[in-house]
This record gives structure tokens, sequence and C-alpha cells, in this order.
């Protein structure tokens, strides 16, 4: 279990991130919210150690996150960044097989891990392709596959993180990557993702996190924080809010 408590973040001597105390559970999916600049990546950074906490503490399983050794942590806590940078020819498979260094599983395994994680991403299509000749959405889905790969087959005491894994994605792939989140999550992990679309985040985690400036305006289940009142105060934005008809969560419509 990942848990921050009283996190705060400064960058010199402006507060970016302030009062958040929020925990990653077992087999749920909490999703970021908040409109630029309000502090995600800021958040998923201090999360997984590479952005350090001015004040409060991270913790995994209740030890300080700075005290994991990084081999112990990696096969843990994976970490999906909103952009990865990769400039060398390596094959698809390469590059997922990059979530297998942790491990000992030997080739063999670690070749089946590969090839289920790309399957669980809808690249197996890609498999054996060079990285570089990929679109962005191609790219994305392959890093996605990489992140699943390190901590596969997913199990309660491992933690994924992503950053915006849906926003090069076509509507179908959109869908197709959040539920492959979702089964993840369902296998034990614990997930946070950060997402833009409110209608994806309402249909897909369980537990919202709602950023403004900084600061918590909401924490909850979908139905708590997606609020007219709260979206029109956090992102300047007047929407109804209906059931959707066949699944029950929050369906989000811009007036």
């Amino acid at each position: 279990m990942l848990r921050a408590k009283n996190l705060l973040v400064r960058r010199g001597t402006r507060t970016v991130l302030a009062d958040i105390d929020i925990e990653l559970r077992a087999g749920e999916v909490l999703g970021v919210l908040g409109p630029n600049g309000a502090g995600k990546s800021t958040l998923l950074g201090a999360l997984c150690g590479e952005l350090p906490a001015s004040a409060g503490e991270v913790s995994l399983d209740t030890r300080p996150l700075a005290d994991w050794p990084g081999q112990a942590r990696a096969k843990r806590l994976a970490v999906l960044p909103q952009s990865s940078s990769l400039n060398f020819a390596f094959s698809v498979n390469e590059v997922v097989g990059m979530g297998r260094l942790p491990h000992a599983s030997g080739r063999v395994r670690d070749a089946e891990i590969v090839a289920e994680a790309l399957s669980a991403a809808d690249a197996s299509h890609l498999a054996g392709r060079s990285y570089l000749a990929l679109s962005g959405g191609e790219r994305q889905r392959v890093h996605l596959a990489r992140v699943l790969a390190q901590l596969w087959p997913g199990a309660v005491g491992q933690t994924l993180l992503l950053d915006e894994p849906t926003s090069m994605l076509d509507p179908l792939h959109q869908h197709t990557i959040l539920q492959a989140v979702r089964d993840f999550a369902g296998r034990g992990a614990a997930v946070l993702v950060i997402l833009h679309d409110l209608n994806l985040a309402a249909r897909y985690c369980d537990h919202l996190l709602l950023l403004q400036d900084g600061r918590p305006h909401g924490y909850g289940s979908p139905d708590e924080v997606l609020t007219a009142e709260a979206l029109e105060a956090v992102y300047g934005l007047q929407v109804l809010i209906q059931q959707h008809p066949e699944r029950g969560h929050p369906l989000i419509i811009a007036r």
C-alpha cells in the first residue's frame, strides 16, 4: 500500500502541492483530476520519489519510500511518466522487456510475460517492430506494456502509477487501455492514474482526487467528487450531471 501523509512540495519559495493525504488501496483505481498546472504530475513525482517532499511522508507498506532499496522498490512500484523518450532502435519486445530488469525470472518466463503484457495493452501486433517506427499512440501502448511487465501479473502489495496514459490514444484504445488497467487492479494491485477526461475517470476509477492549485478540492467516489458545483469551481466549466443509463456512474455533459 502506497500512502502520502500531509504531503507538501515546494519549488523554491512557492508551494506547488499541499495538504495531500491519500491512500492507494489494493484492488482499486484512484483517478487524479484537475486543470493544467493543478499539481497532478507533481503529485506523481512525489509519490514515486522523483521529487523530494518538503514536508510529510510517502510510505510503501508503512515503510518510508526512501528506505526501500532500488531493486526491491522496482518489484513493487512501477511508473509510467507523461512522456517517455527513447531514441535507440530497440525492438518493441526489447522495450517491454526492460520492465523485467529488476527480476531474475529467466529468459523463457520473461518472454512469456512480455507477450502477455503486450496483449493486455492491445499491442501484440507490434511485437518485433522497431520502436522508432511506431506512432505516438503505439509507443504509448508499448510503454504501458513495459510497466505492466514490470509488475506482471499484478498482486496485492504492488502499485502502478500512470500519468495520462490515454493522452495520445484514439477513443477505442482509451477504453481498451483503461480496461486493462482496471483488470490489473482486479488482480490486487493498487493503481493511480492521472486523467483529463472526466467521463473516463467516472467510468473506470473507484475513487477520485480533484486538485485545484496544488490542493485537494474533492476526494471520494465519482458521485461525491464529480458535481456540477465542483467542476465549475475548479474548471470554470458549466456542466450537467446525469447517470449513465447502463452503468450508473456520473455522465458529464458540458452545457
